[in-house]
């Protein structure tokens, strides 16, 4: 049966699911990071984040493109490129020396794009069409990441598709989630090895994360943003980040 922990735990990704579905991600870096402070091992990190981020990124993909925030034309390209190369990253296995510290720095970076996000910006109503090339390659490399970590790349994207002024916040949201599921779904049938390390908890999990990433969803469409919340995860990223680190290298 389940014990005190995993149901900890499922609290835990619950929370993560509510809080990265309401921007159109999955929480996978925030799956990780729970993960790494949990003392997980790194064979069962990345199919259990894949997993978990398919369930919310469906569901966030099914709210935001029901809600009218999604492109075709701006999602298109990033997929078409990071598909095969999540595909790639996941049949890719890395010595966990080397596989922490790149989690550790996916965290880290997923903490601050977290926390810039507590401070609200503009929308530009202007938006620039995405170059298909452009997008095709920084899928290539956002996939191939995805891949190998157990991410779906969403923390990734969604600034640069701000940056450049390619959507407006929802747009953005939407294309993210579809993103996401594509890279998740690629990247696990890619380290189809990894699913017999699913832990055995994993159907509560998956209860916790179905809520949550609806509660998110549907919270998303109305801007929700809780900026005290999004400090603490981010406080919470930098933590699990440190710890990956300190168990490669200590």
């Amino acid at each position: 049966m389940f014990t005190t922990t995993d149901i900890i735990i499922a609290f835990l990704f619950f929370l993560t699911a509510v809080l990265y579905a309401s921007v159109g991600h999955a929480g996978a870096s925030g799956y990780l990071a729970i993960m790494a402070l949990f003392g997980f091992a790194a064979p069962v990190m990345r199919p259990t984040a894949l997993a978990l981020n398919i369930i919310v990124a469906a569901i966030g993909t099914y709210k935001f493109y029901r809600a009218g925030d999604f492109s075709w034309r701006i999602f298109l390209p990033f997929a078409i490129g990071s598909i095969p190369f999540a595909f790639i990253g996941g049949a890719l296995t890395l010595p966990t020396q080397i596989y922490k510290p790149i989690v550790g720095a996916v965290l880290w970076y997923s903490a601050y794009r977290l926390f810039l996000t507590t401070r609200g910006n503009g929308n530009n109503a202007e938006h620039t069409p995405v170059p298909v090339w452009i997008g095709v390659g920084v899928g290539i490399a956002i996939g191939l990441l995805a891949g190998l970590t157990g991410v779906g790349g969403g923390i990734f994207l969604s600034p640069l598709i701000v940056l450049m002024n390619w959507a407006d916040a929802r747009h953005t949201a939407g294309v993210s989630a579809a993103f996401i599921l594509v890279n998740s779904v690629a990247g696990l049938l890619g380290h189809s090895a990894g699913i017999s390390n699913l832990p055995a908890s994993i159907p509560v999990w998956a209860v916790a994360v179905v809520v949550g990433g609806y509660l998110g969803a549907e919270f998303g469409s109305k801007r929700f943003s809780n900026s005290t919340i999004k400090r603490l995860l981010a406080v919470v990223l930098v933590i699990g980040g440190l710890k990956m680190f300190i168990e490669a290298f200590g």
